[in-house]
């Protein structure tokens, strides 16, 4: 078993600022992990917080957290899209950090990382691994997963090579894999990104189907928040972003008034009004520190009155 690493948590600053945190109110942590967003919550007022994470892992450490904010943080085992399942009224604040977590990532028992060998598993939870994933599939989907999850313009080359290897012997482990894409695309002079990086990302997305969970809990959040209760979603890459983007788009009225007094005449027709108009970026000071925050970005919006 690996040494684990801490888990430095992204733009925490950012987040209590957007969720506004006050005594009395509950919220929503939909992506617990290593319990780093509940933790600054629950220590920024006298509040309570409804702690979601679909890794049993994740809810058995985070034990002695619940035992130290007892009885104001409940832990659920579940996936956050079910968020609606585990709230009995409406809640003032709704949190996500989409993707893995490097609590995750630091045991190679999970398959995650490709830098370490272990199992090729990458589930959070119950279900198909990636292992029995890539065994069977066909290569035109396996090409057009790695194309739509990875954003990898190799990905013909690559879902080619994975089928060949899996002919000759089943692919197991994470660095079988590793090998397989590497010796497919070999890796340029200079490249900081290792040629499966991709690949393993779109794995993990499919296996867990993360891009549609994210658009459960999305939709789910216009049903838990009260007026004025806040969303906060901090994603990792462009495809999480564009979906939370999109979704706060769709969901905001885009008013274009032509003067500062007209918007004020104009009722509101949509359940969110946009915090920030545009994504809110880790500091370059914390960028520098952690390097998981370089591609964090920050989005938010307030629950209106407009009824659904």
């Amino acid at each position: 078993m690996s040494e684990r690493q801490p888990h430095i948590p992204v733009m925490m600053n950012e987040v209590l600022d957007a969720l506004q945190v006050r005594d009395g109110e509950v919220y929503v942590d939909g992506t617990f992990g290593a319990g780093g967003y509940t933790s600054a919550i629950l220590n920024a007022a006298q509040c309570s917080v409804i702690a979601i994470d679909r890794d049993p892992t994740a809810i058995q450490a985070g034990q002695d957290i619940a035992e130290k904010f007892s009885p104001r943080l409940t832990l659920v085992q579940d996936q956050f899209g079910n968020v609606a399942r585990h709230i009995d009224q409406t809640v003032d604040g709704f949190v996500l950090d989409i993707g893995v977590s490097s609590m995750q990532l630091d045991q190679a028992e999970r398959g995650f990382s490709f830098m370490r060998e272990g199992p090729l598993d990458m589930r959070m939870g119950g279900g198909e691994s990636a292992a029995d994933l890539i065994s069977s599939i066909a290569e035109e989907d396996l090409a057009n997963l790695i194309y739509k999850y990875g954003e990898d313009r190799q990905s013909r080359r690559i879902a080619k090579a994975i089928v060949a290897a899996r002919e000759e012997a089943d692919i197991k482990t994470t660095l079988q894999l590793a090998e397989i894409v590497e010796k497919a695309i070999p890796r340029k002079r200079g490249d900081k990104i290792h040629p499966a990086t991709r690949t393993f990302q779109a794995l993990r997305i499919a296996v867990n189907d993360e891009l549609g969970e994210l658009e459960r809990a999305l939709e789910a959040s216009i049903h838990i928040l009260k007026p004025g209760g806040r969303l906060v979603v901090v994603t990792f890459h462009s495809l999480e972003d564009r979906i939370v983007k999109n979704f706060l788009r769709d969901h905001s009225d885009r008013i274009e008034a032509k003067n500062k007094y007209a918007a004020n005449d104009i009722a509101v027709t949509e359940p969110y009004e946009l915090k920030y108009r545009k994504a809110v970026l880790a500091s370059k000071e914390e960028a520098a520190i952690n390097p998981r925050a370089r591609s964090a970005k920050l989005r938010a919006a307030i629950r209106t009155e407009v009824a659904v």
